[in-house]
């Protein structure tokens, strides 16, 4: 799982009479000890967001609420698609990934990062990506 983008299934408990809780426990499911927790919401239909890779944060993303197309590309690999709409399942971007996000009006993405936030971290410029 560290060296590429690929699907966590979080563990549940509940029933559909009384809803279900997912759990996310750190060196279990999160290969990472977790910095920062971020999460975006109204993101209106059509915009896309992300556009950039990390040198060295690792993240899981986690459609809470909606639907979320990810599609994610490494150094050299052609791009991944990922279809996030279910709040037990994220997805592990590792250093280096390059990911891009569209988003239903109704979704809630939680980001869960390794690194508190450093400009320096960003990978920016699609060309820069590409000449890694």
């Amino acid at each position: 799982m560290k060296n590429k983008p690929s699907v966590i299934r979080f563990s549940e408990n509940g029933s559909v009479e009384l809803g279900y809780l997912a759990i996310a426990e750190v060196g279990k499911l999160l290969p990472f000890d977790v910095k920062r927790m971020f999460w975006a919401y109204h993101t209106p239909d059509g915009v896309t967001r992300g556009r950039h890779a990390h040198y060295e944060t690792e993240m899981v993303l986690v459609a809470l609420a909606g639907r979320i197309i990810l599609t994610t590309e490494m150094p050299g690999e052609s791009p991944e698609s990922f279809i996030l709409e279910r709040p037990n399942e994220g997805v592990y971007i590792p250093p280096l990934c390059w990911h891009v996000m569209q988003y239903s009006h109704n979704a809630v993405q939680l980001v869960i990062a390794s690194t508190s936030y450093d400009e320096d971290d960003y990978i920016r410029e699609y060309k820069n990506f590409k000449n890694l």
